[in-house]
């Protein structure tokens, strides 16, 4: 039984004209980004590479119009390494420029095609919550489905992963706030899941112990005081990333795909609002065990008894950002039975790793009692 893998090589620069000279940039290059990234880090540096901007193609996250899109685009250019450069959106969609003759990325998430890697990725992430940089996941709305699909292969394993702090400095609190959520949910959700082990508890830990820390000093410092630590979240992000990417996460992120899909809610936010009822869930349902051991780290570290962790932890993170009811991103009563069938319909990956299975009237309850 395989208990640990990081085939992904990783790497730290203190900018990104650093990373360029340091892996050689070239006219057989393809960048793939924003143009918010590029003008400011990039442009300067008068690179060779090929560069396509995310935007140029549609606006928030991933959908299979998108990426066909993208894809058609590069199918003009020559190249052999693609270098992500961005959060969630971007990583998602370069690996898929990796595969080998995709046309219709649908046909990739349903494996009717087969997955044959060609190209190199090099990834950069530029947010502190995705840790997509070392996972084999991507993930996007497809449109004719009317839900987010994650699709999971080791093609899409990325070569290298690259950390430069700087690329943190500007990024919005409320977009920081998203993230560093999604990364403390990766890594509590990878925790709990039926697949961890020693290995994957060690990264687990070590990230849930840097974002809280940091989480607490906003709290009484304010929003500046992430400044201070912006490198230690992105190791953060990354530790999230290497627990989940061998352990995976469940019922917190297969819960929040439907609410993505039909309402663009974006993905760490959508996860935030299901966070803490799936856990509160847990508990009630299997109490001792890895979700014991959990909450003995988290009253811990928050200061609280075991029995107010997740008190606690619904106040920390309203400081990062608010908890809106779901009604408020137009979701109607009659969707808590529709998502929650969508939800055992569509995310059996997801749901796989639950650190206890949900029932359907579960599931509707959560989303009712969110609602």
């Amino acid at each position: 039984m395989q208990l640990f893998k990081l085939n992904t090589q990783i790497s730290r620069f203190e900018s990104f004209a650093d990373f360029s000279r340091a892996f050689q940039l070239c006219d057989q290059d393809l960048i793939i980004t924003n143009a918010f990234l590029y003008d400011p880090f990039m442009r300067q540096l008068n690179l060779p590479c090929h560069v396509i901007f995310q935007e140029n193609f549609g606006q928030g996250e991933p959908t299979d119009i998108m990426i066909n899109a993208m894809l058609k685009h590069a199918s003009i250019l020559s190249f052999n390494r693609v270098i992500a450069v961005g959060g969630g959106t971007v990583i998602d969609v370069a690996k898929l420029f990796v595969l080998n003759n995709v046309e219709d990325v649908v046909q990739a998430f349903e494996r009717k095609i087969p997955l044959l890697k060609q190209k190199q990725l090099v990834v950069v992430p530029t947010t502190c919550g995705t840790g997509s940089e070392v996972t084999n996941i991507t993930i996007a709305e497809l449109t004719t489905k009317q839900t987010k699909m994650g699709l999971a292969d080791d093609t899409l394993l990325p070569d290298h992963a690259v950390l430069i702090p700087e690329f943190l400095k500007g990024l919005p609190f409320r977009f920081y706030a998203a993230s560093a959520i999604d990364a403390l949910i990766h890594a509590v959700e990878a925790y709990v899941s039926p697949k961890a082990n020693g290995y994957t508890k060690l990264f687990s830990q070590a990230a849930i112990e840097i974002i809280l820390r940091v989480f607490e000093g906003i709290a009484a410092k304010g929003q500046d005081y992430r400044l201070e630590s912006l490198e230690e979240m992105l190791m953060a992000s990354n530790f999230a990333g290497i627990a989940f990417g061998n352990a995976g996460v469940g019922a917190v992120h297969a819960l929040s795909y439907p609410l993505g899909g039909n309402y663009h809610v974006p993905h760490g936010e959508a996860n935030y609002q299901l966070f803490t009822a799936v856990f509160r869930k847990y508990k009630e349902k299997k109490p001792v065990g890895a979700i014991q051991q959990l909450n003995q780290i988290l009253a811990g570290l928050l200061s609280v008894s075991e029995e107010q962790v997740y008190d606690k932890l619904d106040e920390l993170l309203g400081v990062m950002m608010e908890k809106q009811p779901l009604r408020d991103y137009g979701m109607q009563p009659a969707e808590c039975q529709e998502f929650a069938d969508s939800v055992l319909e569509k995310q059996t990956r997801l749901l796989a790793n639950n650190y206890e299975p949900l029932t359907r009237d579960e599931i509707i309850g959560i989303f009712q009692s969110l609602y």
